[in-house]
């Protein structure tokens, strides 16, 4: 596959210094050989290293054309003798070091100059605000009155960087993102189109109408957090909207005022987290599920995609369905319903 239109070309590494990078163990192989690509193990060819972390993916392995395999060593085995052999406990992690390392720029959200470009103030940046040295404002981008801006961080074209807004350093801030009544910390990326800080959606509801509630609080964002291209996060009623560092954001999900995300939790796409929501650390909540306000989700629980939680979730437990329930009550309760349905529609099981 050629890169080269959207990233640097790549030069190539030797198998002893892929192994190095990704951290694994040269098992089989010439040290010196080149790698010159990255590929998925059924469309890999020559030159090409591929790995193998999914299970499903292992009846290509027989078949494979990459030059090298990064797997783990229960599948090591099964890789055909022609192709070197790089073995890691965590051969996705590793192959993801790998990748970094050939192509850096493919980590920042896209549409930014290479990271190692000189400093840049194209956009329109107000005369109180303080940037650091080796910030960039890309053309169109505006940074308000009182904002401050860390050394390394770069705001992409079109974007909007609020009144006193606060942001780390080696941040990346997306092309046509706006970020108001925030603090960011240090690493954080906002992809294109993020919008933080905006008010919440808060109305004192009556018969005489709906009375807007002027939103008071913050968003706080600590460091090394991801978000992705589209998601929105609310400003806190009358405290902070809080995600904590490391935490991992998809496309198009909502976040509403108050709500708390802990550290490293993953958050797939177009999940809504309605206001005053707490998240644990380590949480990891399945695309399209809505999680109800006010409700608690403990520390390490995972939570299946389109599922909605309506009551806390205790930690470290595995839920699903509508309403979130244990998975395993869950899968039950689907078995045993859909053996009713059948029974009443006069079909056997394998109907």
């Amino acid at each position: 596959m050629d890169r080269s239109r959207f990233l640097p070309p790549f030069s190539g590494l030797r198998l002893e210094e892929a192994a190095r990078l990704a951290g694994a163990e040269l098992r089989r192989g010439d040290p010196a050989a080149k790698v010159t690509g990255f590929a998925p193990i059924e469309l890999a060819g020559e030159g090409d290293l591929t790995f193998l972390d999914n299970p499903k993916y292992a009846r290509h392995l027989d078949k494979t054309r990459a030059s090298a395999c990064l797997c783990a060593a229960k599948y090591a085995s099964k890789v055909p003798e022609a192709v070197m052999l790089l073995e890691a406990a965590e051969p996705y992690r590793a192959y993801a070091r790998l990748l970094a390392a050939a192509f850096p720029e493919a980590t920042a959200p896209s549409a930014f100059a290479s990271a190692g470009e000189d400093a840049l103030i194209a956009g329109h940046v107000h005369p109180s605000a303080r940037l650091e040295e080796g910030v960039r404002v890309e053309p169109g981008a505006v940074v308000g009155p009182l904002a401050e801006i860390g050394r390394g961080t770069v705001i992409g074209a079109g974007s909007v960087v609020g009144r006193a807004v606060a942001i780390g350093r080696d941040c990346r801030i997306g092309p046509n993102a706006t970020v108001q009544h925030a603090l960011i910390g240090d690493r954080v990326q906002l992809h294109p189109g993020v919008q933080v800080g905006q008010d919440g959606f808060g109305f004192a509801m009556g018969p005489q109408g709906h009375m807007k509630v002027a939103q008071i609080g913050r968003v706080v964002i600590q460091d090394d957090v991801e978000i992705g291209a589209a998601t929105t996060i609310d400003r806190g009623a009358n405290r902070d909207t809080v995600i904590g560092e490391g935490t991992k954001i998809d496309n198009q999900v909502q976040i509403g005022h108050n709500v708390e995300i802990g550290r490293h939790c993953v958050i797939v796409a177009q999940v809504g987290i309605s206001g005053s929501a707490r998240l644990g650390d380590f949480v990891a909540i399945g695309g399209k599920t809505g999680i109800n306000g006010h409700v608690a989700i403990g520390d390490g629980a995972q939570i299946a995609s389109m599922s909605v939680v309506h009551g806390d979730v205790p930690p470290g437990v595995r839920w699903g369905g509508v309403p979130a329930r244990a998975v395993k009550d869950w899968f039950r309760e689907e078995t045993v319903l859909r053996r009713i349905a059948r029974r009443e529609l006069g079909l056997n099981e394998k109907e």
